[in-house]
């Protein structure tokens, strides 16, 4: 298993610009890396306004990662694909288009949203995902078929209140069958649904292809400062009712260790990106997190 960081990690320095794209992918590899995820979030890869790609940038960065030594493995970009109509047509097309980007990129795996993260709860019920399975299922496939005319995998992830939880997961992934569509496991938002990190590893380490590691705080008392969907920094609720707050890898109330055992003991060899979303400052928060995957995974 390769340990690395998502650029999401960094988000708030590319942003606050104290950092550009190609300074994260130095830092990211001088402070341990195997491999980066990119998540077009505080940059991106093409025209806001007319969809051209950025060649030159992507190329940039290609050559970047390459004298760093460090991999680019993973694409992961938001979508919401439970609309109607000419707006679902519309949104399959912009993803099929993130796909070409990752395409260019010359990566393997690109992971797409299916829900919107802020879905409300009243609509995120089992009954509300039986209804929709069919028109997830229907995006998923035509996405995850171009991909496979460009050489993407595409990528399911345990995300948000609406496609997560190991029942949801696995009925999504089954219904997609295209021979090119797998799992990226978020350990970490597991909990976001009141599921067990560990026993997730356990169900659906066989499946995955890529897993992002994370850590939160879990608190049942309202510790103040809390919403149902900031989580970037903040207190944010489950789906059953408890607090999370994003931590620092290891430094949480999640049991990493016996995750990262559970997906060793699978026999998963795939590659692992650490998404830090807490409030510590994030070069600090990512360099102990970093080593801190590295420690876990060699003492399990």
């Amino acid at each position: 298993m390769r340990i690395g960081l998502s650029s999401y990690s960094l988000d708030r320095l590319i942003k606050a610009g104290q950092m550009n794209l190609m300074e994260a992918i130095d830092w990211t590899a001088k402070n341990g890396a195997e491999v980066m995820e990119l998540v077009p979030f505080a940059f991106r890869f093409d025209d806001r306004d007319t969809g051209k790609i950025d060649l030159d940038l992507i190329g940039r960065a290609r050559r970047r990662a390459a004298d760093a030594g460090i991999s680019l493995v993973n694409y992961s970009v938001l979508a919401n694909l439970l609309q109607e109509g000419e707006a679902q047509e519309r949104e399959i097309a912009r993803v099929c288009h993130e796909v070409d980007i990752a395409a260019e990129l010359d990566l393997k795996q690109m992971r797409h949203d299916i829900s919107a993260f802020r879905r409300p709860m009243d609509q995120s019920t089992q009954a509300d995902f039986d209804r929709l399975l069919p028109v997830m299922a229907d995006a998923a496939a035509r996405i995850s078929e171009h991909g496979k005319k460009r050489g993407v995998m595409t990528l399911l992830e345990n995300h948000g209140f609406f496609v997560n939880g190991c029942d949801r997961v696995e009925r999504l992934l089954d219904a997609v069958d295209t021979g090119n569509y797998g799992l990226l496991l978020d350990t970490g938002n597991i909990i976001c649904v009141d599921e067990d990190p560990a026993a997730a590893a356990v169900r659906l380490a066989k499946r995955c292809v890529m897993v992002h590691l994370k850590d939160f705080y879990v608190r049942t008392r309202d510790p103040g400062d809390a919403s149902q969907f900031d989580c970037a920094g903040q207190w944010f609720r489950s789906r059953g009712g408890k607090y999370l707050r994003g931590a620092i890898l290891g430094q949480g109330d999640l049991d990493v260790p016996a995750a990262l055992k559970a997906l060793k003991d699978a026999g998963f060899q795939g590659d692992i990106a650490i998404e830090f979303e807490g409030m510590e400052e994030p070069r600090l928060a990512s360099a102990v997190s970093l080593m801190n995957a590295r420690r876990i995974l060699d003492a399990v």
